[in-house]
């Protein structure tokens, strides 16, 4: 393997293998998401989570290795997600537009059976 920025090949090609051996699992993106963290610390949260599954099973790349890995990302993950001070708005904005919506709910039921009144009463003056 030839380093092509005039490196060390030794040191070329261990960084390549480790990129290889710590790859981001595809799901990361979607529970940093879910988590409301930034995608850059679910990467340090999954190299963290990487280094304590090689000291928990003392193998790399095992599925049981792959399994711990996911399981510490996902405890590092519900613990900075603790930490994080952002309020939950979005529950809130939904109770506050349904509570908002029921006058109008209620006033469009009132209208559709006002109209059905007047035009059934309508029709009885006509048959008269």
């Amino acid at each position: 393997m030839q380093p092509t920025n005039g490196s060390d090949p030794a040191q070329a090609g261990s960084s390549e293998s480790l990129e290889n051996l710590m790859h981001l699992p595809k799901s990361v993106p979607w529970h940093a998401h879910r988590a409301g963290i930034s995608l850059e610390r679910a990467e340090i949260l999954w190299r963290q989570a990487i280094r304590a599954a090689t000291e928990e099973t003392g193998w790399v790349g095992t599925p049981e290795y792959w399994g711990a890995a996911m399981d510490q990302f996902l405890r590092l993950l519900a613990r900075e997600q603790a930490t994080l001070c952002a309020p939950r708005v979005i529950p809130l904005l939904r109770s506050q537009n349904r509570m908002l919506m029921l006058p109008l709910a209620a006033m469009e039921d009132m209208v559709g059976l006002l109209s059905q009144r007047w035009s059934a009463s309508q029709e009885q003056h006509k048959a008269a």
